[in-house]
């Protein structure tokens, strides 16, 4: 019972680590994003608006769904559209197809933190 704590603990801990990463990490990369995709100055600003708007936005619902439907529950969630996300904006064509997959990144990121600090 006591290795499971710690197991929890590292996965929860991770999870933390890559929502708090992933606001950082993209900023090195702008650059490249803007220049592979096509992105004007303005519309570049959308791929870190997007994100932080929707974990901003979506945090508390989050919470509130970790208690209404669980924390495990809401944590795998969170997770599997964290990793969906991540996908599509790895694989972003458009200009649109990043800023939307980066929003619904957001999401997911907003549905990770709620259920490790209850």
């Amino acid at each position: 019972m006591r290795r499971n704590r710690w197991v929890a603990l590292a996965l929860l801990a991770t999870a933390e680590f890559v929502v708090v990463l992933d606001l950082t990490i993209v900023n090195v990369a702008l650059p490249h994003i803007q220049a592979d995709l096509g992105f004007s100055p303005n519309g570049l600003q959308w791929v870190i608006s997007g994100y932080t708007l929707m974990f901003g936005g979506f945090l508390l619902l989050g919470g509130r769904g970790a208690d209404l439907l669980g924390r495990r529950a809401m944590f795998m969630a969170g997770a599997a559209l964290f990793t969906a996300a991540s996908l599509a904006a790895g694989l972003s064509t458009s200009p649109a197809m990043m800023i939307i997959a980066r929003a619904v990144q957001g999401l997911g990121a907003a549905l990770l933190p709620p259920p490790s600090r209850c």
